[in-house]
Order: C-alpha cells, then sequence, then structure tokens
C-alpha cells in the first residue's frame, strides 16, 4: 500500500497544517448512493433560500490558503485552490457538478466545510505519494487534458509519485492519471487545512462525514492524518 509523506521543508513552511486521509477499499460507484445525492442537493438547496453560502476568500480558511499559493509563486486569483474554486462555481450556477458518486461526495464535504479535497485512485498510484516543493523537472498530465504536459514550476508545492505530479499547486488541480471514476475500487480522498489549531475540529468532523458517505459502498473504510509531527501515514 502507498504511503503518504508531508516533507520536511513544506511542514517547516507550514507547521500548523493537518491532512486527513480518508481510504476507501472495495469502492462500489456505480450503484445508487442515495445520501450523497442528498447531501449535494441540500446544500444547494440552503444557497437557494440563503440560509447557506459557500466560504469566499475574505473566509479565513480561504484566505490561508491564498496566503500559502502567494507564499511559492502562485497567483491565487488566477490559479485557485480547489475549493475556492469550487464554492464560487456553486455560486454563480447555483448547482454542483455531478462526475460520480465518490467524486460528488468529497465535493459536497469540501464545500459544505470550506476545506480543499481531492481523491486519488490508488490502483494508478506508483509507489509512495510525497507533498513537497517541485524542483522544475517533473512532469503533470491535468485532469481531462490527457494529451496535456505541463511542468511545475520550482519551488510550487506538489503531490508526487515515483512517475509523477498528482496535484499542481498543492490543491488548485489532480492529475488524469490518478483520477477517480465509477470504476476506482481503491481510493484515497484527501482533506486539508494549514491552521490546525483553528480548523483541525473541523477537518476531522469533514473526515467523519465523508467516511460516512462513503462506508455503503465500500468493503472498508479508514482515516489517517498527517500533520508535520506524523509526517507518514501509510494507507
Amino acid at each position: 500500500m502507498p504511503s503518504f509523506h508531508l516533507a520536511p521543508a513544506v511542514a517547516d513552511a507550514f507547521p500548523d497544517t493537518l491532512i486527513a486521509l480518508v481510504t476507501a477499499t472495495g469502492l462500489r460507484g456505480r450503484e445508487p448512493w442515495p445520501h450523497t445525492v442528498t447531501a449535494v442537493e441540500e446544500l444547494e438547496q440552503q444557497l437557494a433560500d440563503g440560509t447557506w453560502q459557500p466560504a469566499d476568500e475574505t473566509d479565513p480558511r480561504i484566505e490561508a490558503w491564498h496566503t500559502a499559493y502567494r507564499s511559492f509563486g502562485t497567483n491565487p486569483r488566477r490559479v485557485r485552490p480547489s475549493v475556492d474554486a469550487l464554492g464560487r462555481r456553486l455560486t454563480k450556477k447555483g448547482a454542483l457538478p455531478r462526475i460520480n458518486p465518490a467524486v460528488d461526495s468529497y465535493n459536497a464535504v469540501s464545500v459544505r466545510h470550506g476545506l480543499p479535497a481531492g481523491a486519488f485512485d490508488l490502483d494508478q498510484v506508483a509507489g509512495d505519494v510525497v507533498i513537497r516543493h517541485a524542483d522544475g523537472t517533473e512532469s503533470f498530465t491535468p485532469l481531462g487534458e490527457p494529451d496535456t504536459v505541463e511542468q511545475p514550476k520550482p519551488g510550487e508545492i506538489i503531490y508526487a509519485d515515483a512517475t509523477g505530479v498528482l496535484t499542481r499547486h498543492w490543491n488548485h488541480r489532480d492529475a488524469h492519471r490518478t483520477r477517480v471514476g465509477e470504476d476506482s475500487a481503491h481510493v484515497v480522498f484527501v482533506l486539508e487545512t494549514l491552521h490546525a489549531t483553528r480548523d483541525g475540529d473541523l477537518l476531522k468532523v469533514a473526515a467523519e462525514e465523508l467516511q460516512g458517505l462513503l462506508a455503503p459502498h465500500a468493503e472498508q473504510t479508514a482515516v489517517h492524518h498527517l500533520s508535520p509531527a506524523h509526517p507518514r501515514a501509510t494507507t
């Protein structure tokens, strides 16, 4: 099973980081997921009613990621953290995208709690995954663009395995190779905060909520955490 590592330089630069890894084995993505459907529809209805709205860049949870992006040379208003982009899309369109049940689940949890989320098909991951600064030699093929190859800039924070880059700009966009589809059976879902002191409990609630959506459709689920104090977890 792949291990996930938080590189020392990233831990030093962001010492209050906490990352939840929610794993699901034996995932069944082709059956109905009624609880996920309800979770997504409830969010959209709350937005329409005016009883809830997604966190925007004035919210401390989003502002922290904007500050982090700037620190490694990314303009967060041109290349937005995933949760920021998703919240803006929801506000504009009034609806979340429907991709597949697993992706819809983490999108709903992400935007509800204002925390970036992503996922990797672990059967497509090569070796261990390290959250580290790019050195400029790596390659990245964006989700939905299988014929495109990009090179992250030196210093940009990435998730990377032995083959290449799994996310650019920390959590802006996932790679095509490890995308989660209806037939992905072994998946790790990622939820992140840069301010565990403030938002650690929120992250844990979000991870439990996501696990609750996954569990009826998986043989087994588990939650692991990465932090500077515990920089390695085996999924």
